[in-house]
């Protein structure tokens, strides 16, 4: 399964499980980032493009629960919880604040890892944001992907296909930097033969069309020698 973005966050309070699930990922070609808490899982989160977040349930500051529901507040990527509580309650509580799976300890490393694979292999190529219409500004940008109506100011915006999925790319990870390469694969796919630097034009034609100030953009940041993110709040 060829993976665009392989970046992996495992989060558990256990140095153990963080060595084992470190060497099982990475042997397996992704680039792992570990925390042992909470807060440091939600920072690493918020800083890099995590595609899955493996997430202990019992952390010693925030709870698994609270972790998973500050992600599901930003972002659609897939999480799969640990925990040693093997209850169905537990079960669908896990799932019903937006977990895409769930496996009890302990486990093996070959179910953990399929149910990875699987997870990533049903999200990979979803680029729907995280609600259907998106409200920015007090309605300054609104966007509706249901629809395909994107309004600035309550005037209707046309984008082209690959305008439109680089925004919608952006906006499915607020806050999180794309490398030109990454808006490539992800929003215009591995077959595009064109320069990366091909990525400036779609962003400075977007900002034209979404921005008050396209030379003092407020929703496509451009954060220098990295790439561009969706820095709304």
């Amino acid at each position: 399964m060829a993976l665009t973005n392989k970046n992996i966050l495992a989060v558990d309070d256990e140095p153990k499980i963080l060595e084992v699930l470190s060497s099982l990922l990475e042997s397996r070609g992704f680039h792992v980032f570990l925390a042992e808490n909470g807060r440091k899982a939600l920072e690493i989160f918020d800083s890099n493009n995590i595609a899955l977040v493996v997430l202990d349930l019992m952390l010693p500051d925030i709870s698994g629960e609270d972790v998973c529901k500050a992600i599901r507040k930003k972002s659609r990527v897939p999480v799969i919880m640990l925990t040693a509580k093997a209850e169905e309650n537990d079960l669908l509580e896990g799932l019903g604040i937006g977990a895409d799976d769930y496996i009890t300890k302990p486990f093996s490393l070959k179910e953990l890892y399929a149910r990875i694979e699987a997870v990533l292999r049903r999200t990979e190529n979803d680029l729907a944001p995280l609600t259907a219409r998106n409200s920015y500004m007090g309605g300054d940008l609104t966007v509706d992907f249901e629809k395909n109506i994107i309004k600035k100011k309550q005037t209707a915006v046309t984008l082209t296909p690959s305008e439109s999925k680089i925004l919608a790319a952006l906006i499915k990870y607020p806050g999180k930097v794309f490398t030109r390469g990454e808006l490539i694969e992800i929003a215009l796919g591995s077959e595009f033969e064109g320069y990366d630097r091909a990525v400036d034009s779609h962003i400075k034609n977007i900002r034209r069309k979404i921005e008050d100030d396209p030379k003092n953009p407020v929703y496509i940041v451009t954060i220098h020698g990295l790439g561009y993110k969706f820095g709304s709040e």
